[in-house]
C-alpha cells in the first residue's frame, strides 16, 4: 500500500477542530502549533471547523497563543459540522480562503466524518492533508483509541460510582444512558470499571428478556442494580428500557440518569493530553516529510500514520471479550 509521501514544500500549516468536541482537541492545537514553529513553518488557526475556512475565519498562531490550554476542555479553536463544505461550491470556497492566507496544507482534528471531508478536499484540490482523531467514541479505525476517550470514560465512571452511593442507600434499580449513538464503547469500559451489572450497546442485540433474566438473579441478592445504556442501543435509550422494566418489575424503585454532555467537558486525562501531543508532533512532521492524506493515531503503543482510505468508513466495534467479562465479574 502506497503512503502517500512525496517531495514536502509546505510552508504554512492551516488547523481545525470538527465535529463533536472531545478533550485534548487543545493539547493537539497546542502540539501542532509548536511543532510547526520548532519547524520554522507558519501556522494559523481556523475557527469553527470547515466553515471557518468557507467563511475566511483565520488567524496566524504564535506559539504564546496556545500557553496555557493544555488542561482546558473542549477547542479554542471552537467547532461545528458543516453542511456546506459537503458541497462542491463550499469546498471551492475553502480552497480560495487556503490561497488568500497562503496556506498549503492542513489539519484536521475530528472523528470520521471530519476525516472524510478533509480526504474529499484533498482529492479535489491537491492539499496536504492530515488527521488527528478527536472523538470521544473510540470508533476509529487505524487506531487503539482517540483522544478524549479516556477522559470521558473517567468522567462517565465517576458519576456512575456517586449514583451507586445512592442507589445502594435507596435499593434502586438505577439506569444510567452514556453517550454512544453507534458504538458502546464508553457504555462498556465505563460499566467494567464502575462495576455495572448490565450493558445494553448497539453493536449487539441485548433484549429486554435478556436484561430482566439479569435482573431477576440480581434481585436475589443485591441492594442496588446499576444497568449502562448507550444511547444508541436498540431498545432505545435509558428512559425507554426503564420503561420496559419497570412494566415487569413494578416492585423495584426505579431511577433514569443521563450522563449527556458532561462526557465532553472537563480537563483532559493524561492518557488523552500525551496521545494529543504524540499526535500533533507526528501529524506536522509527516507533512514536513511528504506524507499526506493520513491519520495520526497510535498501535500498540507507537504513533502512526494510517492512509485515509484504510480509516474513513471503517468502524470500531466492542470487543466481545470485554462483554463477556462484564457478565462474570457483575455475578
Amino acid at each position: 500500500m502506497a503512503d502517500n509521501r512525496t517531495a514536502s514544500h509546505v510552508k504554512h500549516i492551516g488547523v481545525l477542530t470538527s465535529g463533536g468536541d472531545a478533550p485534548g482537541m487543545n493539547a493537539a492545537i497546542r502540539a501542532v502549533v509548536r511543532t510547526a514553529y520548532y519547524h520554522k513553518l507558519t501556522i494559523s488557526g481556523i475557527f469553527e471547523g470547515f466553515d471557518g475556512l468557507i467563511n475566511d475565519e483565520v488567524k496566524p498562531l504564535g506559539v504564546r497563543d496556545v500557553s496555557n490550554i493544555i488542561q482546558r476542555g473542549g477547542t479554542i479553536l471552537r467547532s461545528a459540522r458543516s453542511k456546506a463544505f459537503r458541497t462542491t461550491e463550499g469546498r471551492q470556497a475553502a480552497k480560495e480562503t487556503m490561497e488568500r492566507h497562503g496556506m498549503d496544507a492542513l489539519v484536521v482534528i475530528g472523528g470520521d466524518g471530519s476525516f472524510k471531508g478533509a480526504s474529499i478536499f484533498s482529492s479535489e484540490h491537491g492539499i496536504p492533508t492530515m488527521g488527528i482523531t478527536g472523538t470521544i467514541d473510540n470508533d476509529l479505525g487505524g487506531t487503539d483509541t482517540t483522544i478524549g476517550f479516556d477522559t470521558a470514560t473517567n468522567t462517565a465512571m465517576e458519576m456512575v460510582d456517586r449514583i451507586r452511593d445512592t442507589a445502594s442507600s435507596h435499593d434502586r434499580l438505577f439506569f444510567v444512558e452514556v453517550m454512544g449513538r453507534t458504538t458502546g464503547a464508553i457504555a462498556v469500559h465505563c460499566g467494567i470499571a464502575a462495576g455495572a451489572e448490565f450493558v445494553m450497546v448497539p453493536e449487539k442485540k441485548q433484549g429486554i428478556n435478556e436484561l430482566i433474566g439479569v435482573l431477576e438473579c440480581a434481585a436475589k441478592s443485591k441492594s442496588s442494580v446499576i444497568v449502562i445504556v448507550a444511547e444508541g442501543d436498540e431498545e432505545g435509550g435509558a428512559y425507554e428500557v426503564a420503561r420496559k422494566v419497570k412494566e415487569r418489575f413494578k416492585h423495584y424503585d426505579t431511577r433514569v440518569s443521563v450522563l449527556g454532555h458532561v462526557q465532553r467537558g472537563g480537563r483532559p486525562s493524561v492518557a488523552d493530553r500525551l496521545l494529543a501531543s504524540q499526535s500533533g508532533v507526528a501529524a506536522v512532521e509527516g507533512l514536513i516529510q511528504g506524507r499526506k492524506n493520513a491519520m495520526a493515531g497510535i498501535v500498540n503503543g507507537k504513533i502512526v500514520l494510517t492512509p485515509f482510505e484504510q480509516v474513513i468508513g471503517l468502524k470500531k466495534t466492542v470487543d466481545d471479550d470485554l462483554l463477556r467479562i462484564l457478565s462474570i465479574l457483575a455475578i
